[in-house]
């Protein structure tokens, strides 16, 4: 081992065990040189390897302080199988390319970390959202794109904000986005809801609802919907685009897993020529991380100016940081590389849980689609509390559904399975698991 390594080493130690804790000044460079009997040039080397690893910094003409003794967590072999949690894998995620791009956008963007940024967002990164938009067949001009502090906060301005049409009831899917109902339910916003199934929606229950209600915009998830994992045809999303134009009705289209489609030749609602009746929402939560807290929305000409007034009431802008690491992220072509890179690993898992769940639990139905989370429909007889206490007991880990509706809609008894956090190598194993459980009489009414 090389003398500064071993130098590094032992510092490394007095840091994690405590002995230098954070913000506790370091021994001057004199003073370890003459302790670990070497040359201040190795000394600075050992240094320099801490200051890189973020646990040490340096004041001019002061010394060097520890910033934290805690080391970033390492992958550690899980016993259990999670189906419930629908966040990614973060072990995944190439910290250290984003973590090059946080440090460049610091760097490049000094002034504006020091302004309360843009109204609609970071001009360059809505010129790098463009581009990336088109990936997904959403071509927008730059003046009706905005970035916004995730979805969430696209959801929630669009759900207060007043729209051309004079309405005020908002419709959704049920089952839907679980966050989203928990705030129409907290806030009590005027909502109703339409069943959806792996078959999709009824479209005369929907024109129905379109023609008799106050409906201001209809919330869907067209392609992978959350928690079914299932997708709209081409014609159902044809007819649905129709029958919003005839009535009146927006459309608010939520495309959080855009990046996970394996098909390029599929469109989303939002299409040429459709943009003054659709508003599109994208999500970088699942292929990257939800900590990022950055969403685009894609606006008709006719809401921007209402738009942008309400935003500027909630943060005035998103993190610029975020925006500035993220424009750089896309602008490198890290963003396509590693798109490319979990796409395939997330594909390969979903492929696993669809061969897994028509093998074990072939006689329930379920979504075929090929995506990061499935569902199964389970008998009314299956007491679904108790099914999931018992799989818990031997370490696999459900969620129930009933966040997802609003509560006064029907609550089917829906099983989600979401891979994002299961190793490949465990898939079959518990959805035979879940399979043996559904056979067990104690598991019923």
């Amino acid at each position: 081992m090389l003398k500064y390594e071993w130098i590094y080493s032992q510092l490394l130690t007095q840091i994690q065990a405590g002995t230098l804790q954070s913000g506790a000044k370091l021994p001057s460079i004199r003073q370890l040189s003459q302790q670990f009997s070497c040359s201040k040039s190795t000394i600075l080397t050992a240094l320099k390897k801490l200051e890189d690893q973020h646990l040490i910094y340096v004041l001019p003409k002061s010394g060097y302080y520890v910033v934290d003794h805690q080391l970033p967590l390492q992958p550690q072999e899980r016993d259990h199988i999670d189906f419930a949690t629908s966040s990614p894998s973060w072990h995944a995620f190439p910290y250290q390319d984003f973590q090059h791009c946080i440090n460049k956008a610091i760097d490049t963007y000094q002034t504006d970390l020091f302004r309360y940024g843009t109204p609609k967002g970071l001009p360059s990164l809505i010129t790098e959202a463009k581009k990336l938009l088109a990936n997904y067949q959403v071509f927008a001009k730059e003046e009706n794109i905005f970035i916004t502090s995730g979805v969430q906060q696209s959801l929630t301005l669009l759900s207060i904000m007043p729209f051309p049409n004079g309405r005020s009831t908002i419709l959704v899917e049920q089952p839907s986005y679980h966050l989203y109902m928990d705030y129409l339910k907290t806030y009590g916003v005027s909502a109703i809801g339409i069943k959806r199934t792996t078959d999709g929606i009824d479209l005369h229950e929907l024109e129905s609802i379109f023609s008799k209600h106050d409906i201001k915009f209809f919330y869907t998830m067209p392609r992978l919907h959350n928690p079914l994992g299932t997708s709209y045809s081409k014609k159902t999303k044809d007819l649905i685009r129709k029958l919003a134009y005839q009535y009146n009705v927006y459309i608010v289209e939520d495309d959080y897993l855009a990046d996970f489609e394996q098909n390029s030749k599929i469109d989303p609602i939002y299409t040429d020529g459709t943009q003054q009746y659709v508003i599109y929402l994208k999500s970088f939560s699942k292929i990257m991380f939800p900590g990022l807290r950055i969403g685009l929305a894609v606006l008709p000409d006719v809401f921007t100016d209402t738009f942008q007034q309400y935003k500027n009431t909630t943060d005035i802008d998103s993190s610029m940081i975020s925006q500035a690491a993220l424009e750089l992220y896309l602008k490198s072509g890290m963003f396509e590389r590693y798109q490319k890179k979990v796409t395939e690993a997330y594909a390969s898992r979903a492929n696993s849980l669809q061969q897994s769940i028509a093998t074990h639990l072939a006689q329930y139905q379920a979504s075929i689609e090929v995506c990061m989370h499935s569902h199964i429909v389970l008998p009314r007889q299956v007491n679904t509390q108790k099914l999931i206490q018992h799989l818990m007991q031997h370490k696999i880990y459900l969620d129930t559904i009933n966040r997802n509706y609003l509560d006064a809609f029907d609550h089917e008894r829906i099983l989600k399975l979401n891979v994002s956090n299961v190793e490949e190598s465990k898939i079959n194993v518990g959805i035979r698991e879940i399979a043996s459980a559904l056979q067990s009489p104690s598991n019923y009414f």
